[in-house]
């Protein structure tokens, strides 16, 4: 399977503290970790962590950061011929604070992301040799994700919008996306205006009238409480997560994002992409940090067994 992910690359910068500054406030925090991020990034590289095989369509800066970032994709095999360098912007970078419950805040500076034009996307698209899945998120601009959907559907792919941060969808982009995969917050502020109420992803009516209102599918992450996907006759499902002790939350909904769409792309039954989804999102947040928190190895085997029997433990 060959995904394309039209996406952003963040450097994390992730300060751990015991407590969280208020206005004018300096305290100390008690560890620093820098790493490689972004939500198209993050998406990617766990949907490569998987088995398949990831191309991403960015801009990056020509700062140093680009250059490690490039290295890291090269390390993990990701496909990077479609990335462009942009002088005099810096490479996206994501200053995070991890509270001692696994709770983050984050502050994202997109930079060279936003450099990224809709023709060259759509470029990239019409260039690849095999396009099965095109995921794209809001951390680029939407007129270049609508782009490379069009030319995504052109060549019989299937399109997956996770759209966070959260913003309203351009109804151009909606016109070209079959799944929309926002978590709960970004299912409050999207779906009320659009469904004419305030919206609520506990309730499943909520979530079948945002799928019926715009005619594609929905999944909604909802953070240790797993996911609700609602189904292609409009029944809503909740799908429930391994427990687990969580470290770190940061890029978990990343995690769940790059597994479903590597279900999907692979031909798995959707509930079952949902789950495994879950489960790689599960694993990731016992470790601390982003793209070194996903699981791999004998971790991946643990969460494709999870997926397969969700009654056994983790």
């Amino acid at each position: 399977m060959n995904i394309w992910v039209v996406g952003s690359t963040m450097i994390d910068m992730i300060a751990y503290s015991e407590k969280i500054p208020g206005p004018g406030e300096t305290v100390v925090g008690q560890r620093f970790q820098l790493g490689f991020g972004g939500k198209g990034a993050n998406q990617a590289v766990m949907a490569r962590r998987l088995g398949a095989d990831v191309g991403i369509i960015n801009c990056l800066g020509t700062d140093v950061f680009g250059d490690q970032t490039l290295e890291n994709f090269a390390s993990l095999g990701i496909d990077t011929r479609f990335v462009t360098r942009a002088a005099g912007v810096s490479s996206g970078v994501a200053p995070i604070w991890v509270e001692p419950n696994g709770t983050n805040r984050i502050i994202c500076v997109p930079g060279a992301n936003f450099a990224m034009g809709p023709d060259e996307a759509a470029a990239a698209i019409e260039a690849a040799e095999t396009v099965d899945l095109v995921l794209a998120q809001f951390e680029m601009l939407q007129e270049t994700a609508a782009t490379a959907f069009r030319a995504g559907r052109t060549r019989g792919a299937v399109t997956v919008l996770n759209p966070a941060p959260a913003a309203p969808p351009l109804p151009d982009l909606l016109a070209s996306t079959d799944w929309l995969v926002p978590n709960e917050v970004e299912f409050a502020e999207i779906a009320g205006p659009i469904i004419g109420r305030p919206a609520d992803a506990s309730r499943p009516e909520d979530v079948a009238a945002l799928a019926q209102t715009l005619g594609l599918r929905v999944v909604v992450t909802i953070g240790d409480k797993g996911a609700a996907l609602c189904c292609a006759d409009g029944e809503v499902k909740y799908i429930a997560p391994p427990a687990v002790q969580p470290v770190d939350t940061t890029g978990a909904g990343d995690a769940f994002v790059g597994a479903f769409c590597y279900g999907l792309a692979g031909g798995m039954a959707e509930e079952d992409a949902v789950g495994l989804g879950c489960a790689c999102a599960a694993l990731s947040v016992t470790k601390p940090g982003t793209q070194m928190s996903f699981p791999e190895g004998e971790d991946l085997d643990r969460a494709r067994a999870w997926t397969r029997d969700p009654g056994r433990t983790l």
